[in-house]
Formats: C-alpha cells, sequence, structure tokens
C-alpha cells in the first residue's frame, strides 16, 4: 500500500483512456498530490508556529486569487496524450512542462489521419486571421474525398519506402499534418492552469480544446479544489487593463458612461475600446467539464488501432 496521498477520484480515472477526435486519447498515467498538497506546500514557508486559520479550500482559492502561483508546483500530473500532429505542434508552445514525443525516426509511423466532421468545416473568419467562422454551405465531400485520395498515395508511399528500407527518418517527411503522435506529457499544476486557460478558450482552435476540456474534466473529477480556483479566478475571469479601470472608475464615482470617444482621449485604441466593451458584456461561462467516465477506453484499444494501422502489420 502506498504511503504517498492519493485521490479515490483520481484512482478511479487512473489508465482510463478518454477517446478525443477520430483517433485521439487522453489518459492520466501517474500524479504526486492531491488538492490540499499545494495548501500543505504554502504552509511550509511558516515553518513552526504556523496557525491553521482556514480550511485548505480556503488557502488554495486565497493562493490563485492573489497569484501565489509556486505552491501549485507541488501537484503534478502525467499524461498519456494521442493527437494530430497540427495539435501537438500547438501543444508544444506550453513549454513549462516535460515532453516524450514518439518518434517517426526509430519507430514506424501508424497511417491514421484526422478528418474534422462536416459540423466543424467552416470558412476563414475576416476578423481573426487564425480562426474559423461560420460553416460552409457546401464543399465538405469533396474536400474530405481529396484529403483521403491523398492520403492513400502518401501512406503507400512511406510503406513502399520503408519497405525498401529506406531510412524512417527520410520516409516520414512527406506524412501530413494530419497524421496522428503520442506523447507523455508531465506538468505541474501551475502550467497546467495556463494550458487550460489558453486552450479552453472559444478562440483556441476547436481540436485542441477537445483536448483541453478532456483534462479540465479530469481535474474538476479528481482535484475539485485546485479546478474551482483555476476556474473562478483564471478561466472564467476578467482581466482589466489601466485605462479600462479609469472608464470603470468614472462611472462608479460620477455615473458617466464610458463611450468610444472617452476611452480615445485616454488613448485607447479603437480595438481596445472593442474589448472593453466585450469585457462590459461579460456573460458567465459555463463550468461544466463533466467527464465522460462510462465513454473510457481501455489502452489496449488504442495499441490495437495503432497496431492494425502500422505498415506492415495489416
Amino acid at each position: 500500500m502506498t504511503k504517498r496521498p492519493t485521490s479515490a477520484q483520481a484512482e478511479e480515472i487512473l489508465n482510463r483512456y478518454f477517446p478525443v477526435l477520430d483517433y485521439g486519447f487522453v489518459a492520466l498515467k501517474d500524479y504526486m498530490g492531491v488538492d490540499e498538497s499545494a495548501a500543505e506546500a504554502a504552509r511550509t514557508s511558516y515553518q513552526q508556529g504556523t496557525v491553521k486559520r482556514g480550511t485548505d479550500g480556503d488557502l488554495i482559492r486565497y493562493l490563485d486569487r492573489h497569484d501565489h502561483g509556486t505552491p501549485f508546483e507541488f501537484v503534478t500530473f502525467k499524461f498519456h496524450c494521442q493527437m494530430p500532429i497540427f495539435v501537438a505542434r500547438q501543444w508544444i508552445r506550453h513549454r513549462m512542462c516535460g515532453f516524450n514525443e514518439m518518434s517517426g525516426r526509430y519507430s514506424l509511423m501508424p497511417l491514421m489521419f484526422y478528418t474534422p466532421e462536416q459540423e466543424h468545416f467552416a470558412g476563414q473568419s475576416q476578423s481573426n486571421k487564425q480562426g474559423r467562422s461560420e460553416l460552409l454551405a457546401g464543399g465538405y465531400d469533396r474536400h474530405v474525398e481529396k484529403w483521403e485520395r491523398l492520403r492513400v498515395e502518401l501512406s503507400q508511399h512511406y510503406q513502399e519506402m520503408t519497405d525498401t528500407d529506406v531510412a524512417r527518418e527520410l520516409a516520414r517527411i512527406d506524412l501530413p499534418l494530419s497524421t496522428y503522435t503520442n506523447w507523455y506529457w508531465v506538468i505541474n499544476a501551475r502550467s497546467l492552469f495556463n494550458f487550460l486557460r489558453l486552450r479552453c478558450d472559444e478562440h483556441a482552435q476547436w481540436e485542441i480544446r477537445q483536448y483541453a476540456r478532456t483534462i479540465a474534466g479530469m481535474l474538476q473529477h479528481a482535484w475539485p479544489i485546485l479546478f474551482q480556483a483555476w476556474f473562478d479566478y483564471e478561466y472564467a475571469a476578467i482581466t482589466f487593463s489601466r485605462l479600462d479601470c479609469i472608464l470603470l472608475g468614472r462611472f462608479i464615482q460620477t455615473g458617466q458612461t464610458p463611450s468610444m470617444e472617452m476611452a480615445l482621449g485616454l488613448g485607447m485604441s479603437k480595438r481596445e475600446w472593442d474589448e472593453f466593451v466585450e469585457k462590459a458584456r461579460f456573460k458567465p461561462r459555463d463550468n461544466n467539464f463533466q467527464l465522460d467516465i462510462a465513454g473510457a477506453l481501455p489502452g489496449e484499444h488504442f495499441e490495437a488501432l495503432a497496431k492494425r494501422y502500422t505498415p506492415g502489420n495489416k
């Protein structure tokens, strides 16, 4: 029996593989620390003579509310994740963590490719250069057919090269960004909070949001105090700039409704004003990241899937 702190809820989801997209998954493989571990780390600062004036939950919320992030580094998670390469390249921009990704130099790449569902096949946003706009009325079937035709050709070429002993590091170079990769990911709660805040946001690409929401569901299920502090003070919170605060202060003190002319006079740009108006129209965010525990699959399911699509195993 282990002597380290454990959580019954974390043990419940440990080594269970939660499907994401068509071939992807997220699995919690190990963890160090429970909700109370962050509070314990914070109280260490005071050593002997510390008086416990509040609950662990109160302290955790105080820490997050006042940006005391170090104690959250004492809770650590190890995940096993599988995602399309284009999602992985967004994910790996979060550098305060550890990655160990499968290597196409050593291993044959399973020829699994992500295909978006029609409900997520959208046009280019005209206001956001990196985002999508409304769903496209047509063209989905035609583009999917072309994707599949290209993928078959690339797969056949990849298999031909590996079958004739071309180096794997060369054979892989024309595989598309839709190809799945997987890695082990180690991250502490402080850095995970930042990842989830950015990648659960509606401005993040839809595909990576599905992974972030699954991980947030794990946090909500097994570390509920940490989750609620993150949700209340980071994800569902709003940050006001100095100029925002001046506008709000005038309104509170004098009742003068903020206007664009007033904002521009303070030195705001038109874009800053638009963002301020959006903040003022704040709509509470839904904190339901409910984890579908019944939908989890054994790791063997994904192992068999990878084997099925790996050249030479068909």
